[in-house]
């Protein structure tokens, strides 16, 4: 028996209701709606025309959501062979002249994208949601994402935005950037930080 697509709609926006893929649970794992509406309120406006980069992007749900509410290109990095089908596809139901997709292993693919935005000389919101760290393979994903933050150069970054288990312990200061809020939704945490 196959079993049945998993999707979910953007919330709001351009794209408002249209319907996206998601990988299978065993890959990815999706952003809860409550943790998404409440990361856009946060953001609002300050979104529009801004570029956005969705680290470890699973079926992309997240930049499309941000394509969809006025943010003007979307970069999204994803290394699951199952998912990039499923975020290409997905692309391709909104605006794929937005939207890069950087396929591989993020910790390496980053240059690329602080590259591009050094060519296009502006800055970026960075979403990071990291596998969970209690998947196997995955024990020290939290300490390569925190070296990956620290390594962004800020001039580049609007904000770091990271999706990660509520009981995890994260440094008040990240290289150049400084914890600004945490926002708890049950076993999952929305964690902000940005620079002076």
């Amino acid at each position: 028996m196959k079993s049945k697509q998993i999707t979910k709609k953007i919330i709001s926006g351009k794209y408002k209701n249209r319907v996206l893929k998601l990988p299978s649970k065993t890959t990815t794992r999706t952003s809860k709606a409550i943790v998404l509406e409440s990361f856009f309120n946060t953001l609002q406006f300050n979104i529009v025309d801004a570029n956005f980069v969705e680290l470890f992007s699973g079926s992309g749900s997240i930049g499309l959501e941000a394509l969809s509410r006025g943010a003007k290109n979307i970069m999204f990095m994803e290394q699951d062979r199952e998912a990039l089908k499923i975020l290409k596809e997905n692309i391709e139901q909104t605006d794929p002249s937005s939207c890069e997709v950087f396929s591989g292993d993020t910790f390496v693919n980053i240059k690329s994208v602080v590259k591009t935005l050094q060519r296009k000389d502006e800055s970026a919101y960075f979403y990071i949601d990291p596998p969970f760290n209690i998947r196997e393979g995955m024990e020290d994903i939290y300490d390569k994402t925190i070296n990956l933050i620290a390594s962004l150069p800020k001039e580049y970054v609007e904000l770091v935005i990271i999706e990660h288990m509520s009981g995890l312990e994260i440094p008040t200061e990240i290289g150049p950037f400084t914890l600004k809020k945490s926002k708890k939704f049950g076993n999952t945490t929305l964690t902000y930080f940005e620079h002076e």
